[in-house]
């Protein structure tokens, strides 16, 4: 699983593409495959040779050298973001296409924890034939095995179906490493290279283990042992052809000792095969699928049902890692929300301004280093949490180095923006920090990156409890300040802000001047109460209320009680309290939890004896603070609720502001070996049925199993954005900002898993340092719907994505100058963009390849060496949109639509050409012709072609799809 990436990756990685290359180029019959763009990169652009790289272009075209993939990593299914997942490979590809002028077909995805069916969808769309997978559920796959159904055409998507459908290979037993056991020697076999050891190899070259060489005294018995292993796996699928995978983790580092020996083996097989009954051929994976198509077989389907969660053994769950370092995890989303906002607002800026003052190239290049760090963390051993704390610094480094970098940039664009108006008034400075506002007169900028008109609050820090805010023509704008959770210096200034489709506003923040001042939210300490001896009889109920509901607290335990929908006058019981399973750390005393498992002792515990409660009330918002305390006496809190409704004044479009409740959580730091969860309970008959989400794209069924061992864990699952559980009428849902995992343990309940911390002694974790130790606390929030299932299918696609793209916030200061009324306009980016409720605009940017969209015209430049140097090309503008619906989920917003991509962006100019592509780019849709595997369903075999493209900018987007376009702007 591991790439230590500093240190080893600089070293290891060199050292497998300098010897790959060098030896791929000694003999015709060599092959190798490479996965993941940011090895290879990093390779190409700081230590390649140009000889290497004349040669690395000759093996391509020779199809000896094979990229598979293409992404810049082999990204983790379960905890990532779709978005993320197609930024990944979109960056991956676009550096191929640029370079090579390849375009990845096959997928080796052989590492990630589980298989999602996102995958596939997203493989089909990027134009790939085939894909393959290796870790699913042990008990499955042998029972697949046996039955020979390793290969299936899986249609991932249940709207897309037949139309982004694909082949599919699960790896046998033995997974994606050549068999180590020989019979003749003690050490392991066919790993001539031995174990890799970076950053310092042994000077003499001698690895540990490696293997015995081929020589003519046992070259009989390594063929022997070979041939038995593929005739065993031969028996567990259709064809008789064999994928034999050669290599492991960290192999090929020394490849001249590995091909000089396979070459041996490999000649005498041949050699031999009428008695072993064998033929044996260097491949790619690209090889093997092509002679699996070619035998024309009818293959079975498998629907949109996923492989998650994933297990090893009866007690190794892999259910863990859902939400392992939690903090890494909030990190990578937030990045890759604000590189989202920061790609449209570039855009925006390019297209409207310009003879703008900011120097393009290098604002790309801040840009391209979030776009790098959000694409790395997206690693199977990233985002997972399933790395060492130095890797995980390395990370986190990257992350705040390029969210830092945008920051500015999009200051700089403010800041160039306001000073070309030269209105008489300035900014003196633009600070670009999250928090902490000097004392002054200050202006707040919010930037709402959505392509929806969006009313929600932000907050910001504030030294004053008075405090006026004004909109850009100098009237009030709703406020509320109160004391904060985090300080108690400072206070809490909430805002509301209505804003356009990518638009941004300027608010005015100033101390009091005597005129219209903030709201101010009062504060009411409740005892605290012992839980455990409440009274039940005599219950006590306050409520909190807003216009969409009524929640009850039960003053006798601080707890929450019920909440009522007050459009349909339903009432839920839901009750919240915080538990942790114990978990074992010591191997000699059974299965224990780490990184990537999940192994609990028994049944979950309550933490807290006691809770506090605070409550918060103004004009607008409402916040319930609840501390639980292990005990009636105890001094601090590990754990905290902060719950927020919120009243939205008339004027305003209130629906979703008023449909959320919004909780944040504090949880840590935790005692060792300890997992941490927030139980949901309610009165709801959901039979113990948890939906969660694939990726934030496509929502899966999850009964609960019984299972003989680790019936807790076995039943765990990721949730990414959207968890929710249901009876006949009723939906109650969770919204997340980041990956958690979550389960349904009870009938009417569901926990989220917030926050892990661990310790053992496996001596594989010790080795590379695997033990979570993780002291922090965590601060992770999620929204909670409820409602009938016809109300909250219409709110949580726009909610999902409100929670994940809010606002974002900057500051700058006011000179001294007059403010002259009246100039500033709203949106003053551009004209607002806004598409219906039922899309989301998933993707405006502007990448800056300097590839030709023209696939001859782009192999020839680069065949004569002509590839476009220099610059990066800024007229080009990629464009995604994604429709958010299933089929048949609901009646108006299942339909598809027509959008008019001219209309749709006439705010950023006049659009001139329309070109539509596959889903990193790289492909001309109208060229792209896929491997069509002959189905029952479909017998007969051919290409198959992905989308009707319509006449030129209008666009009927279907439910699901996600369509992919370059546009290109008249005077660009």
């Amino acid at each position: 699983f591991f790439f230590f990436l500093q240190e080893s990756m600089h070293a290891y990685a060199a050292n497998v593409y300098t010897t790959v290359v060098e030896e791929l180029m000694k003999g015709k019959q060599r092959k190798f495959i490479a996965v993941e763009q940011e090895f290879f990169r990093l390779w190409w652009d700081a230590v390649a040779t140009d000889t290497h790289k004349q040669q690395v272009h000759q093996l391509l075209q020779e199809g000896r050298l094979e990229f598979v993939i293409g992404g810049q990593v082999m990204h983790d299914e379960a905890v990532t973001l779709i978005d993320d997942q197609i930024l990944q490979l979109t960056e991956g590809h676009g550096f191929l296409y640029e370079t090579f002028g390849i375009r990845p077909q096959f997928s080796w995805h052989v590492d990630p924890f589980g298989a999602s069916a996102t995958t596939p969808t997203l493989f089909a769309l990027s134009g790939f034939n085939a894909h393959l997978i290796s870790r699913i559920d042990y008990d499955l796959k042998a029972d697949m095995q046996k039955n020979k159904k390793l290969q299936f055409v899986w249609q991932g998507s249940p709207s897309l179906s037949e139309r982004q459908e694909i082949f599919t290979h699960v790896m046998d037993q033995y997974s994606y490493c050549t068999p180590s056991q020989i019979p003749f020697s003690n050490r392991s076999g066919f790993y001539w290279n031995g174990i890799a050891a970076f950053p310092d190899p042994p000077k003499d070259g001698v690895y540990p283990n490696m293997s015995l060489p081929v020589t003519d005294t046992n070259i009989h018995l390594y063929a022997q042992t070979m041939v038995a292993n593929i005739k065993e796996r031969a028996a567990w699928f259709r064809t008789s052809d064999v994928l034999w995978p050669w290599g492991c983790d960290k192999q090929f580092f020394n490849a001249s000792v590995q091909y000089s020996n396979m070459d041996l083996l490999l000649d005498y097989v041949n050699k031999h095969s009428d008695e072993f009954g064998v033929t044996v051929q260097y491949a790619t994976v690209g090889d093997y699928f092509q002679a699996v198509y070619s035998r024309n077989l009818t293959w079975e389907i498998r629907d949109s049902q996923d492989f998650l969660p994933y297990s090893t053994e009866p007690f190794q769950a892999w259910t863990g890692f859902y939400t392992s370092r939690s903090t890494l995890k909030g990190v990578a989303r937030r990045a890759s929300s604000l590189l989202y906002a920061g790609e449209s607002f570039f855009t925006h800026y390019v297209l409207k301004h310009p003879a703008s003052s900011i120097c393009k190239c290098r604002a790309l290049k801040q840009l391209q280093s979030l776009r790098w760090a959000v694409s790395e963390v997206q690693h199977h051993d990233g985002i997972t949490g399933t790395e060492s704390p130095k890797v995980k610094d390395m990370y986190m480094n990257n992350l705040m180095y390029g969210m830092l970098n945008v920051k500015k940039l999009m200051a700089s664009v403010i800041f160039d923006m306001n000073n070309a108006k030269k209105n008489g008034e300035v900014y003196s400075s633009v600070y670009n920090i999250d928090s902490g506002i000097p004392d002054v007169d200050q202006y707040v900028v919010v930037y709402n990156p959505l392509a929806w008109n969006v009313t929600t609050f932000v907050t910001i820090s504030v030294s004053h409890l008075a405090m006026s805010v004004y909109d850009e023509l100098g009237h009030p704008v709703p406020a509320q300040v109160q004391s904060s959770v985090e300080s108690h210096s400072t206070y809490d200034l909430y805002i509301l802000v209505a804003i356009s489709g990518l638009s941004y506003r300027k608010y005015s923040v100033k101390p009091l001047n005597g005129k219209q001042s903030a709201f101010i939210g009062r504060s009411v300490k409740y005892k605290r109460k012992d839980v455990t001896r409440a009274d039940q009889q005599s219950r006590r109920l306050f409520p909190v209320v807003n216009n969409c509901y009524q929640v009850l607290f039960d003053q006798n335990t601080n707890l929450m009680h019920s909440i009522t929908e007050r459009e349909t006058n339903q009432t839920i019981q839901l009750t919240q309290e915080f538990l942790e399973y114990h978990v074992n750390g010591d191997v000699m005393k059974g299965p224990i939890s780490d990184n990537y498992l999940f192994a609990p002792n028994a049944s979950a515990v309550s933490v807290s004896k006691a809770v506090g409660l605070e409550l918060v009330s103004g004009n607008l918002i409402t916040e319930i603070r609840q501390y639980f305390y292990s005990n009636v006496t105890a001094q601090d809190y590990i754990y905290a609720v902060y719950t927020r409704i919120y009243t939205v004044p008339e004027g305003y479009d209130g629906k979703l502001l008023c449909h959320r409740i919004e909780q944040e959580y504090s949880v840590g730091p935790l005692e060792l070996n300890r997992e941490a969860v927030l139980r949901t309970s309610t009165n709801l008959n959901t039979r113990q049925l948890l939906y969660t989400d694939n990726n934030g794209y496509q929502i899966q069924k999850r009964p609960f199993k019984a299972y003989v061992n680790n019936t807790v864990a076995r039943n765990y699952y990721p949730v990414v954005q959207t968890a929710y559980i249901e009876d006949d009428t009723i939906r109650l849902m969770l919204l997340t900002e980041r990956a958690h995992g979550v389960s349904s343990q009870g009938n009417g309940q569901v926990e989220v898993m917030l926050h892990r911390r661990l310790w053992n002694n496996l001596q594989w974790d010790l080795n590379y340092n695997l033990t979570l130790n993780d002291s922090s606390v965590v601060r992770p929030v999620i929204w909670l719907i409820l409602g009938a299932k016809s109300v909250t299918n219409i709110l949580y696609r726009t909610s999902g994505l409100a929670l994940e793209h809010r606002p974002v916030v900057m500051f700058g200061a006011l000179s001294d100058k007059p403010k002259v009324p009246g100039q500033l306009q709203q949106n003053s980016v551009s004209s607002p963009v806004t598409v219906p409720p039922n899309l989301h605009l998933q993707t405006l940017s502007i990448p800056g390849w300097r590839y030709s969209s023209n696939h001859a015209e782009q192999v020839h430049s680069i065949r004569m060496g002509k590839q476009k140097q220099g610059d990066a090309d800024f007229s080009r503008v990629l464009l995604r949109i994604r429709h958010l619906y299933e089929v048949g989920e609901d009646p108006v917003l299942s339909q598809p639509v027509m959008v008019n991509l001219k209309s749709l962006l006439k705010g950023l100019g006049s659009v001139v050409l329309v070109e539509e592509r596959s889903l990193t780019g790289i492909w001309d849709v109208n060229a792209l012709k896929r491997w069509k595997w002959k189905t029952a369903q479909y017998p007969s075999k051919g290409f198959s072609n992905s989308t009707e493209t319509s006449e030129y900018c209008i666009v009927t987007v279907h439910p699901k799809e996600i369509r992919t376009f370059f546009l290109y702007f008249q005077g660009q």
